[in-house]
């Protein structure tokens, strides 16, 4: 056995690094304040790297049985006629045939579903405290109870409690692209299907996506820029309604009903658009994955994916070197192709949610020519990193 491992949080980073180190022949416990695994949520893609990581783990067929398969994204001008309909592919730099879109809650029933019984999972449970004392960590959990373990690695998200443990306050590291989101679903009475249309003027956009054949639900999204992260709201979700319903007040198109349908969603997922940007990714004995370590927004498209493989590049060090020389080794391998992911996220912003007038007419200027996109220097980037071979199961 390779050692005790205690990793937060269950979403993709977490139960996938416990998959590989548990191959790998440590112990491992996975602790997730949430009740269960979170199921639903909007569709998020697989790419480059990240669908091989799902194949050696023996789940890309199941993934691939999940495939959304978007045929259309439809840019509407802004009176919600059609400016202009695209394959997905010309804005977010899809491979045909080798990306998998999916929902959020079918890839992290995947993951965990892979791991479930062969490693222990501690739901409705957070870490409260970390002592590292060199030779290994000690965690009181916010359940009260101590245990030991020789690692601990955060995939506990955007606003990880165990990098605020280990590195201090999130401010120093948050970097606030400027714009908040609110999402949510309701019903499809337009009967879209298999895509999505988004409508935008200068700071504001709305977009709907149907992953189904026309009826159920849809996913909604309503985007605003804003000087300043809303703070006060976090905690609030009436604040969140709140500020959203003000922000929107006036605007055509659907707008009117999506706010509506976000006033009495039990679905609604608020948060700030923002990135984490740390000088490193470890410390002592505790190591960070996922969007924890380098959340790159949602405006890059690549968040899951980066989780995938940087959960499995995390354990292929562990397997083979002390901790610490393994943490540096995962951020030399991993930094780069983090980075330039992470760059992606300014023109998925011009491109979904253009926040001036020139934004918005050169948005629609680019529109008109499907070379005018960023499809492939996007494709280009999702294949910078080339995983390294498999190690052998302990």
């Amino acid at each position: 056995m390779n050692g005790s491992v205690l990793i937060s949080g269950a979403s993709i980073a977490g139960p996938a690094l416990a998959y590989w180190l548990n191959r790998y022949g440590f112990a491992v416990t996975v602790v997730e304040k949430a009740p269960a695994v979170r199921g639903g949520g909007y569709p998020i893609d697989m790419r480059g790297p990240a669908v091989e990581v799902l194949r050696r783990m023996g789940l890309e067929e199941k993934a691939r049985a999940r495939h959304v398969a978007t045929r259309r994204i439809s840019f509407l001008d802004v009176d919600g006629s059609l400016l202009k309909g695209l394959e997905p592919a010309a804005v977010t730099g899809d491979l045909t045939g080798h990306d998998i879109e999916l929902a959020r809650g079918d890839l992290t029933s995947l993951l965990y579903d892979a791991v479930r019984d062969d490693v222990e999972f501690r739901f409705s449970e957070s870490i409260a405290e970390l002592d590292d004392r060199g030779a290994a960590v000690d965690v009181r959990f916010a359940s009260g109870r101590r245990q030991t373990f020789d690692l601990v690695v955060g995939a506990d998200g955007l606003h990880s409690k165990t990098r605020s443990l280990i590195f201090g306050p999130e401010e120093q590291f948050h970097r606030y692209l400027g714009c908040c989101f609110a999402g949510f679903t309701m019903p499809n009475d337009l009967g879209l299907s298999h895509e999505g249309v988004v409508w935008a003027v200068p700071g504001h956009s709305a977009a709907l996506y149907a992953t189904g054949d026309g009826d159920g639900d849809m996913h909604a999204f309503l985007q605003f820029s804003r000087e300043d992260p809303p703070f006060h709201a976090f905690a609030d979700p009436r604040a969140q309604r709140d500020l959203v319903a003000s922000c929107f007040e006036g605007d055509g198109w659907l707008v009117p009903r999506m706010v509506e349908a976000m006033r009495s969603a039990d679905d609604l997922f608020f948060d700030v658009v923002s990135q984490i940007r740390l000088p490193v990714w470890s410390r002592g004995r505790v190591a960070l994955a996922g969007d924890a370590a380098h959340a790159t927004s949602f405006l890059s498209g690549q968040g899951s994916s980066l989780a995938m493989v940087g959960a499995y590049l995390l354990a292929y060090e562990l397997a083979a070197a002390p901790h610490d020389e393994a943490f540096a080794a995962y951020e030399a391998r991993s930094r780069e192709f983090v980075e330039r992911n992470q760059a992606l996220a300014t023109d998925g912003a011009s491109v979904m949610a253009p926040r001036t007038q020139a934004e918005l007419e050169a948005r629609n200027a680019a529109l008109r020519s499907v070379d005018g996109l960023e499809g492939q220097a996007r494709g280009e980037v999702y294949t910078l990193l080339t995983l390294p071979p498999e190690r052998a199961a302990v």
